[in-house]
C-alpha cells in the first residue's frame, strides 16, 4: 500500500495583494439568515433575557434552535442564535441593545 505524498500543494493567489489596501469585509445580502453568538456572564436569567431582547429585533426567532454553552469553569456562556435579519441598521441595533445590558462581555 502507498502512502500519500507529504508535500503540500503550493497555494495559489487569485490576484495580486496589495499591501496599502483594507480587505473589504464580505457583502451581506439582506434579508438572509444571520447566525449570532452571545458571550456573557453565566447567571440564572441569562438565556432568557438575552433570547427577549433578540426577538424585539426579530420576532419570528424560533427559540428551539438556539443552543448554548458554558465555558470550562462555567463562569461565561454563550448563546448560538440564527435570525432573520433584515438590514444593518436591524443587526446593529441588536448589537448595541445587547451589550447596553452590561451583562454581555462579546456579540459575534
Amino acid at each position: 500500500m502507498s502512502r500519500p505524498s507529504s508535500k503540500k500543494p503550493a497555494a495559489i493567489l487569485s490576484s495580486p495583494v496589495d499591501s496599502n489596501k483594507t480587505p473589504e469585509a464580505p457583502k451581506i445580502e439582506f434579508p438572509c439568515d444571520y447566525a449570532i453568538k452571545i458571550v456573557g456572564n453565566n447567571d440564572v436569567d441569562f438565556d432568557r433575557d438575552m433570547l427577549d431582547i433578540v426577538e424585539d429585533f426579530s420576532p419570528e426567532l424560533d427559540r428551539s434552535r438556539v443552543t448554548h454553552r458554558d465555558s470550562r469553569n462555567g463562569k461565561y456562556r454563550s448563546l448560538h442564535v440564527t435570525i432573520y435579519a433584515t438590514g444593518e441598521k436591524q443587526l446593529n441595533d441588536l448589537f448595541l441593545a445587547l451589550k447596553a445590558t452590561g451583562r454581555v462581555q462579546m456579540v459575534l
